[in-house]
């Protein structure tokens, strides 16, 4: 496990675990966050964001997590294991508005510094339309780009801890 993609929807504990996963293996961790948002919640240019995952991901060595479909192919064909965090909904609705509060007011390690933590019902919008919008969207991209991968799928906390403890 050298090039290392974490997905699934927001709230589901992506940055987590890349940042744990980062720590044990020592490799460096790519935040899409971080890439995609300038201060203020303020989106980057499309082609701007793009070409700075590109030369993310020219680096021998990564785990990279987030969601932006718009790459899924890129990052998928690029990596040897890809980590599928798949779990519910709620759950992920849950912890995203726990994030909120316990971040309010400041930034999150894992995101672009002036982004501080809010509620965002738009965000939790997409939380709960991620199954219908954008699972498909994901399913799709692992069968064209990442049947080369080792896939592994996590669905619980007890999941992810017994994945870590192993790697």
């Amino acid at each position: 496990m050298r090039r290392i993609l974490v997905i699934g929807n927001s709230g589901g504990g992506k940055s987590t675990l890349a940042r744990n996963l980062g720590e044990k293996l020592g490799l460096p961790v790519i935040h899409l966050d971080v890439l995609f948002w300038k201060p203020g919640w303020v989106e980057r240019d499309r082609d701007e964001y793009r070409a700075s995952v590109v030369e993310a991901l020219a680096a021998p060595e990564w785990i990279c997590d987030g969601n932006f479909t718009s790459t899924f192919g890129m990052r998928m064909a690029l990596s040897d294991t890809i980590i599928w965090i798949d779990r519910s909904r709620f759950l992920c609705l849950f912890r995203a508005i726990k994030r909120a509060i316990t971040y309010a007011g400041g930034g999150r390690p894992d995101m672009t510094e002036g982004c501080d933590e809010k509620i965002d019902f738009e965000f939790y919008r997409f939380i709960l339309t991620y199954d219908r919008k954008v699972r498909p969207k994901l399913v799709q991209a692992l069968a064209e780009h990442g049947e080369h991968a080792r896939l592994v799928r996590l669905t619980s906390d007890r999941e992810v801890a017994a994945f870590l403890a192993q790697a």
